[in-house]
């Protein structure tokens, strides 16, 4: 396959720095990641969390975490050096090659699995390996150039960090942690579909069947909409099943408030920053929502 993109151009080895390696697990994706694993523990137990799962829990998921974003940088880089959000990361701008990138994120990944093995517990390694490939594989190599419900179905592997989190400290499922699995599912969609119709013109340039690219930007504003709304309700789900308490309820209805005005204004689409500025909210909506969930946790009932 020819590619004119900047991936063509020689790879100095010694400009390598720690910046690339960092870089090539997309930080903020991944802190993001390890925040709501971190609920997840906390709202596992009552009380204080045990220190040892609760190191070793967040360092594995966190390294399993970048091991699958530097497999999907090296799997997208074609399409990275296209878009102008992602041209700039270290695969295409040349200051890193494909082996050292494998290589590292390998490594990383065997790393993962190691300590959550070995000092966590088998069924948290084996449902963070399971995330871990539905991501970097299902979702980056099939799912994405497949249909333009990938990130309604790839979004599986996404919401899964609660449930590691909660894994970690307690060796189970409990059907609480669904619950929280089931608030980043029905997030991610209205999240990313607003970065989608931002960057429309791009995704369709790469020939990536994102849903504004196959469906046009009318329908996408509606499915974020929609998806809005699923999302308000799921979210009072954790109140309604005792899990949370008055002062969650009130934090998740406030922040739904705020998402549905986005949603409306984006389905508006009278101004064309809008949905980047969606996109944005959503991922101080996501925090903010379970920073709610881990005050109310220890708020006495």
């Amino acid at each position: 396959m020819n590619d004119e993109t900047q991936t063509e151009e020689p790879i100095v080895m010694q400009d390598i720095t720690w910046r690339d390696y960092y870089n090539l697990c997309k930080p903020k994706v991944v802190m993001l990641i390890v925040f709501t694993a971190v609920v997840g523990m906390f709202l596992a137990v009552p009380g204080m969390v045990p220190l040892e799962p609760f190191i070793f829990g967040t360092l594995g998921i966190g390294l399993a975490a970048g091991s699958a974003a530097a497999i999907n940088q090296v799997v997208d880089q074609r399409i990275d050096a296209k878009m102008a959000r992602t041209r700039n990361r270290p695969l295409p701008t040349g200051h890193m090659d494909n082996k050292r990138a494998l290589i590292f994120a390998f490594a990383i990944g065997i790393l993962a699995m190691i300590i959550l093995v070995v000092f966590v517990n088998e069924l948290t390694a084996i449902l963070t390996f399971i995330s871990l490939i539905g991501y970097a594989v299902v979702y980056t190599m099939y799912l994405k150039y497949a249909t333009p419900q990938n990130i309604v179905i790839g979004g599986a592997a996404g919401a899964a960090p609660p449930v590691l989190g909660w894994t970690a400290i307690t060796g189970d499922i409990n059907a609480h942690s669904l619950l929280l699995f089931l608030i980043i599912f029905a997030w991610t969609p209205p999240h990313f579909w607003a970065l989608a119709i931002h960057r429309h013109k791009e995704y369709a340039k790469v020939d990536v069947p994102m849903l504004p690219v196959t469906h046009g930007l009318e329908f996408t504003r509606l499915q974020i909409l929609l998806y809005t709304i699923i999302l308000i309700v799921v979210t009072i789900l954790p109140f309604v099943t005792l899990m949370s308490g008055v002062f969650y309820l009130a934090g998740a209805i406030a922040l739904g408030l705020g998402f549905l005005y986005y949603s409306l204004e984006v389905k508006k689409a009278e101004d064309e920053t809008m949905p980047i500025k969606t996109f944005g909210y959503s991922i101080f909506y996501l925090m903010a929502l379970f920073a709610f969930l881990l005050i109310d946790h220890y708020i006495p009932q």
